[in-house]
């Protein structure tokens, strides 16, 4: 199991001599398994590209979470004024589809490695954060191009959104701290672990 992307993986830095996502995976991980993290903290989507060089000769499954430093780069956008909700959606919709070309080509990478994988959605900011709605509204343009990405070529979806639902799984607000880490760990062991039983969705996505 390799783990890619950014510091939602690469969390060493942030949870004070806790363990990591990488060690509570490998504890969660049967026996028979084993887990590498090529995530790095603060890497953007087309980071990930680079990553992929760099797997192991026994890879066999992929997660991926990239994209929230990329939708950090957009937060003054927030900022600009605008005339009209119109207006201000089309703002938006110039980022969403800068963000989309960039997830596309990281996602049909990650497919031509032939490998199972999965790929995790930006998770909100903790709801005792500043501007909470507003961000969390905000994110959802960049969450369709993740799920739009991963359904076109049947790649499984991690929703950090879900999983990390209360302030506590934050280390600050784009983080995650060692509870966060552990459910988040929990969430990838349980796409090898069948003594995971989680609600699973259908998507209908050709026909």
């Amino acid at each position: 199991m390799v783990l890619l992307g950014d510091s939602i993986f690469d969390n060493k830095a942030y949870v004070g001599g806790g363990p990591d996502v990488i060690d509570q995976l490998r504890d969660e991980l049967t026996p028979g398994w084993k887990a590498t993290l090529l995530a790095l903290d603060g890497d953007v989507i087309f980071g990930v590209l680079r990553q992929l060089r760099a797997l192991p000769d026994d890879a066999t499954h992929l997660v991926i979470s990239a994209g929230g430093n990329d939708a950090l780069g957009f937060a003054h956008l927030l900022q600009m004024p605008a005339s009209s909700v119109t207006d201000a959606l089309d703002i938006l919709a110039s980022a969403q589809e800068r963000f989309a070309a960039d997830y596309e080509a990281m996602a049909e990478a990650v497919s031509l490695t032939g490998l199972p994988a999965a790929v995790c959605t930006i998770y909100d900011t903790p709801a005792s954060v500043a501007g909470h709605r507003t961000i969390k509204t905000a994110l959802t343009i960049f969450n369709d191009c993740i799920t739009r990405a991963a359904f076109a070529r049947g790649i499984s979806l991690i929703d950090l959104r879900l999983i990390c639902n209360q302030d506590g799984d934050y280390a600050n607000p784009i983080e995650p701290s060692v509870q966060g880490g552990a459910k988040i760990s929990r969430a990838i062991a349980a796409l090898t672990n069948q003594a995971h039983h989680l609600p699973r969705s259908t998507v209908i996505g050709k026909s």
